[in-house]
């Protein structure tokens, strides 16, 4: 009986393990063999030494823009996902319908509307021109790529956190202020540890897509501020050079993965040591 319950869950569990066969492990095989060979097909360690050698300031440049992409969006999502928590049922439905309306338009009509709004004789400098006041210099700075990342990603930061203050027991909340907690130690010792998972989850849909964006930075930033996915897409786009291309991905996914196992454990210890 156990055997027939066995062979059932390998047969319902196969094309799962297919899909993931061909999807995830073949191509991570691909991004392996031609990050360490050269264009004979030879062994080569060249490629990896070369992103030491010319991308070093690019990955830095990656790594500083994600940080502060999704520093902010997390200050930004954090009120927001409490308050609609903290609605009726029927309004928390209508505010999150709101908050996905901009994910319905395409990634790069949500770009070029930012390109717009920026430019030095966009919308937001003509109407400074209304009332007399000198243009801004926007576009093409950290500060529009920044804005970019936090304008498209924002929404993958408030789902994670909403899903988990919906759920959190507000007889909790409602116990440490009759206890005497001020709000400060609520929202330390309280509200802080049981939405961590949801701060987990949103940091790391943010910062995956933040660190590896290409086409913002080239709209925003004017390529003034080459980040790791132009680096990358130029290699298999202009240079053709599939290697070199490789090489850039595969540090890019250990790096995006050290980050990961790093959030999980801060995860761990958090949870290892109770909301007290």
């Amino acid at each position: 009986m156990k055997q027939r319950y066995a062979l059932r869950k390998q047969m319902v569990a196969s094309p799962y393990l297919l899909w993931s066969l061909i999807f995830v492990a073949a191509p991570m095989i691909f991004v392996l063999y031609y990050a360490f060979t050269d264009i004979s097909g030879a062994f080569t360690l060249e490629n990896i030494l070369a992103i030491w050698t010319r991308y070093r300031s690019t990955y830095a440049r990656s790594i500083w823009f994600g940080l502060a992409a999704t520093g902010i969006c997390l200050l930004l999502a954090y009120p927001i996902a409490y308050t609609v928590a903290r609605k009726t049922e029927n309004t928390q439905r209508t505010l999150v319908m709101l908050l996905m309306l901009p994910m319905w338009m395409s990634f790069l009509i949500r770009t070029y509307a930012w390109l717009s709004l920026l430019q030095d004789t966009g919308i937001i400098n003509n109407f400074l021109g209304y009332f007399g006041l000198a243009p801004l210099h926007m576009i093409n700075t950290p500060g529009a790529v920044i804005l970019g990342m936090v304008y498209n990603y924002l929404p993958y930061m408030i789902l994670p956190l909403y899903s988990v203050m919906a759920k959190m027991d507000r007889d909790l909340i409602e116990v440490a202020y009759d206890l005497g907690a001020s709000g400060g130690s609520v929202l330390r010792r309280v509200i802080l540890p049981l939405s961590l998972p949801g701060i987990v989850t949103g940091v790391t849909m943010v910062f995956v897509p933040s660190v590896s964006t290409f086409y913002i930075s080239q709209k925003l930033g004017g390529g003034s501020f080459d980040m790791i996915g132009d680096a990358i897409e130029r290699q298999f786009q202009q240079a053709y050079n599939y290697n070199l291309g490789a090489a850039l991905s595969l540090v890019l996914m250990l790096l995006i993965l050290a980050s990961m196992l790093l959030m999980r454990r801060f995860t761990d210890e958090e949870e290892g040591t109770g909301l007290i």
